[in-house]
Formats: structure tokens, C-alpha cells, sequence
């Protein structure tokens, strides 16, 4: 079987990794090939950006050369993908060249998209790269009072994002000693302070406990970089000192431009991790890349991977898949510099976050470290 995954991202190599193990066998006597297409030769541990944002850690430790990542069986190509030409079973990347497939395994990932809303690129800062990160940081450094304004596009990568970035920023600036002089205004989309009904009920009382203002249904249309003004589809202005956001984001451009799923989010079957329609039996979409109504978060990808991988395995091997993904997802939830607690869900069974507390705390900042094995597929 010739296996062809596009993306080197955690889905990605978390897949490669996990399949490359289950058919080293296969592999060796040449029944099976696996060929990873990435558009870069580094792999970055995206949920570390928060804490660059905080001053707390540096671009460099969130990233590894890819080849240092991969089973030595797997074969890697630094040259994107340009062009899916799903109903031939091949894929052309930017160099021109072709590669066949059997199985072809789409996780591209997810794209902030800013400059959708006026305004709000030029007046916003956040933490989704090394560049944002850093410059957010200089930003809340330099900070010395006054309205911090937080809003939140749907969707988007990380689903605890809004309120981890709010919880570490008033921890900051508690240390500065400017908590008298900031005010923290936080914003949502839908009708509570987060999309998943148990976490809103956890992080309300939360906010209100230090302080935090809350507004929800308001949908960001347009930001007034010149005069610090925000303005919502529901016809509220609100004035700031200084706009983080939670930008919308898009699947990846390529997706978009041949036209495989809208807003570049493909449509996949949420059991089978299989695209939806007539390429079922030869396409299987990972992570962020997919349409699925669940978190686009880190682990998200790990559990699909995972599951999709033991499937890919199990079809080589017997000639059948053995195992559906159940919509498993776990995210730490960062409640400051020192406290976190975590959301643990599937389809069926809803998160119950617990108090937040330091042991938890150090469990997060311990995967930062493990996450490089997991990657390898040995977690």
C-alpha cells in the first residue's frame, strides 16, 4: 500500500509514526510505503506560543527539525502540495513532481485569518507564530494600564485559548503590580463565556472572582485602529487600550484552491475519519484540516491520528478497519501562571473542569517537555 500524507504537523506525524510502527514488517519487505509531504523542514509545538507570549519560554524550544521526528521508514519531502487530483490517486506538489497513492492522509492544518475583519491585523495583537508571539509579548510588557479588550473569532485553533490568554495576562500584570490600573473586558461570540456549556460554568465565576468584565454575543465586524475602538454585528462599541484577539480562522489555502471542503475545512465522516462522498475509500482527513463540530485542538489530531493509523494498520494487515474515533479530546486549561485544571470530552460525554491547581499546572508543563515523544509516537 502506498501511503501518501500531506502535512507534517502533530496529526501528520503522529499518523506516519503510529502506522510506520504497526507495519515495520510490511514496510521492510516493501508492501508498504509511506511518503510525508510537508511545506517546511520544521515541526513547532504550536500550544507553546502562549507562553512565549508571557515571556516564559523561546521560539527555539518549541521547534525540531521534522526528519528528527520521522521513523527512519518514512520518507520525507520538504515540497507542499499544490494540487489533489483525488479521482486519479495522486497529488503534484510545488516542484512539480507526482506522487501516487493508495491511501492519502490530508491534515494541513488550520490558518488564522485577521485581515477578515477590518481593521482588527492592524490594531490586534495575539499569539498564533514566533513573530506574533514576541511582538505580544513587547506589547503586554510595555503595558501600563488601562483597558485590555479580548475578542474571539469562530472558529478557532485551540479551543481554551480565550480563556487561558485572559487568565495568564492578568497573572502578568498582577507581578507588575498594575492590576489597580488595568481593566480586563472579555468577549464572546455566542451567549456564554465559552462554547462548551460546563467550561463557561467553570470560567464565569472565574472571571468574576478577579475582576473580569464579560460580554457575550458580540461578534467582531470592524476595529477603529486610530481611535481604539471595537465595534460588534450586535451594535456594541467598546473603547480599548489594548485588543488581543482569538482571530478567525480558515483551513489551509491549497484545500481552499481545489476546492475540497469551504473555508478550507474538509467534510469528514466522524467516526470513520474518512472524507465524506466519493473518495471515502482512498482519503482520510486529520486535525484542524477536517469539519468535524468538535475542538481544533492539539490533542484533537493526537486522538485521530491515533485512531486512524490502528484502522490503516489493521486494513493492510486483515483487510478491515477494527476501531471508530469517539470525538476524544483533552485540553489543559492554563488558570495563571501557576494553576490550571483541564476538559476532558467525547460525542457522548461532556467536560466536567475541575478547581484549578498548581499539581495540574506542573502535569501541563511537563507535557511541553514529553510532547517532542509523543510526536515520535512513543506516548
Amino acid at each position: 500500500m502506498r501511503i501518501v500524507v500531506v502535512g507534517g504537523g502533530m496529526a501528520g506525524t503522529i499518523f506516519a509514526n503510529n502506522v510506520a510502527r504497526r507495519l515495520a514488517s510490511e514496510l521492510r519487505a516493501g508492501k508498504a510505503r509511506i511518503t510525508m509531504l510537508t511545506a517546511s523542514d520544521k515541526h513547532v509545538y504550536q500550544p507553546g506560543w502562549l507562553y512565549v507570549a508571557m515571556g516564559r519560554m523561546t521560539p527555539d524550544e518549541l521547534e525540531r527539525e521534522q526528519a528528527s521526528l520521522l521513523d527512519p521508514a518514512i520518507a520525507l519531502h520538504v515540497d507542499p502540495v499544490r494540487t489533489f487530483a483525488l479521482a486519479d490517486r495522486h497529488v503534484v506538489t510545488a516542484s512539480g513532481r507526482t506522487h501516487e497513492y493508495d491511501l492519502l492522509v490530508i491534515a494541513t492544518g488550520s490558518r488564522p485569518v485577521p485581515e477578515e475583519i477590518p481593521g482588527l491585523k492592524e490594531a490586534a495583537i495575539h499569539c498564533y507564530s514566533a513573530e506574533d508571539a514576541l511582538h505580544f509579548y513587547d506589547r503586554l510588557a510595555d503595558f501600563t494600564g488601562g483597558r485590555i479588550l479580548i475578542t474571539v473569532g469562530l472558529p478557532h485553533k485551540c479551543p481554551m485559548i480565550p480563556l487561558e490568554i485572559t487568565f495568564a495576562m492578568h497573572d502578568f500584570l498582577h507581578d507588575k503590580g498594575l492590576s489597580d490600573k488595568t481593566e480586563f473586558y472579555y468577549t464572546y461570540p455566542i451567549g456564554r463565556a465559552h462554547s462548551l456549556e460546563n467550561v463557561a460554568r467553570w470560567a464565569s465565576p472565574e472571571f468574576e472572582r478577579l475582576g473580569i468584565r464579560q460580554e457575550t454575543f458580540f461578534n467582531l465586524k470592524e476595529v477603529d485602529p486610530a481611535n481604539g475602538l471595537a465595534r460588534s454585528e450586535e451594535g456594541a462599541e467598546v473603547k480599548f487600550d489594548l485588543l488581543v484577539t482569538v482571530p478567525p480562522h480558515r483551513g489551509q489555502a491549497v484545500i481552499e484552491a481545489n476546492k475540497l471542503g469551504a473555508n478550507g475545512f474538509i467534510p469528514t465522516d466522524r467516526y470513520s475519519l474518512r472524507m465524506v462522498g466519493e473518495h471515502a475509500d482512498s482519503v482520510i482527513v486529520l486535525g484542524d484540516t477536517t469539519n468535524l463540530p468538535i475542538s481544533k485542538a492539539g490533542s484533537t489530531a493526537h486522538f485521530e491520528a491515533e485512531a486512524a493509523a490502528e484502522n490503516v494498520a489493521a486494513l493492510v494487515k486483515t483487510g478491515r478497519a477494527v476501531r471508530q474515533y469517539d470525538g476524544k479530546v483533552f485540553c489543559f486549561i492554563e488558570a495563571g501562571k501557576d494553576r490550571a485544571t483541564y476538559a476532558m470530552f467525547d460525542y457522548t460525554h461532556p467536560p466536567q473542569p475541575k478547581a484549578p491547581n498548581a499539581a495540574m499546572h506542573a502535569f501541563k508543563m511537563a507535557y511541553n517537555k514529553l510532547y517532542w515523544a509523543s510526536a515520535r509516537g512513543l506516548l
